[in-house]
């Protein structure tokens, strides 16, 4: 996969933020025409604290049968601090790395994370989104902004709100199940980037993409740090 990958990367949270401001009004919130999604990458990261490696994976279903089609692993040394609202410069440099790996061009990318439903309104989903080119979407575990919690049904959401603006939804995938929190990365909108990841999930809470790619990055981690 053809990836935009930056040539240097920021060194303070400063410089982080003025790439964000930067980038942020790049982001699209319509979908691509027509929306058609065959393959559907997800995409996680795994650190080992203790030596600062990291473990980048990309996992590429078919988006009909949620079967693997191609799989790739990135290894490498974090070098940005932790500071909220800048995890993307933490996981970017392997995430990239594992996309320029995958033999095949996803439709899709699902990341981990955050898109526009972020303090900053700039996600991890929202910058892998600008610099691939790609229809990205975001798909978290807690969320950022206010909501109320969705009804108990598979499917029921409710809307994420920052400051007043709707900048994701709270999405229940199992019923009576803690709901994932989706919001837009690049390149779709709010109510198809729901559909897909519903349509991702008919098992589990969290989509199939996220599953497999995680358990990818943990096995490439325990291999890179053995």
């Amino acid at each position: 996969m053809r990836v935009t990958a930056p040539t240097d990367w920021p060194a303070t949270a400063d410089e982080a933020m003025a790439i964000q401001d930067a980038l942020r009004p790049l982001v699209i919130t319509t979908d691509p025409h027509p929306p058609q999604f065959r393959t559907i990458a997800g995409l996680d990261s795994a650190y080992d604290d203790e030596t600062g490696i990291a473990a980048a994976a990309a996992v590429v279903l078919d988006s009909a049968t949620l079967d693997p089609v191609d799989t790739a692993v990135a290894h490498g040394t974090v070098t940005f601090p932790y500071v909220p609202g800048l995890l993307s410069f933490r996981e970017l440099p392997i995430t990239l790395a594992a996309l320029e790996k995958l033999g095949t061009t996803p439709d899709l990318l699902i990341c981990d994370g955050q898109g526009l439903a972020h303090p900053r309104r700039f996600g991890l989903a929202c910058h892998v989104g600008i610099l691939t080119g790609t229809p990205t979407i975001g798909v978290a575990k807690t969320p950022w902004g206010d909501y109320a919690e969705p009804g108990p049904e598979r499917g029921a959401v409710s809307d994420i709100a920052m400051d007043g603006e709707v900048v994701g939804r709270a999405l229940r995938t199992r019923r009576g199940v803690k709901p994932v929190f989706v919001s837009v990365g690049h390149l779709i909108d709010l109510d198809t980037a729901c559909t897909q990841v519903l349509a991702l999930t008919p098992r589990y809470r969290q989509p199939e993409t996220t599953r497999q790619a995680d358990h990818l990055c943990r096995q490439a981690l325990r291999a890179a740090t053995a």
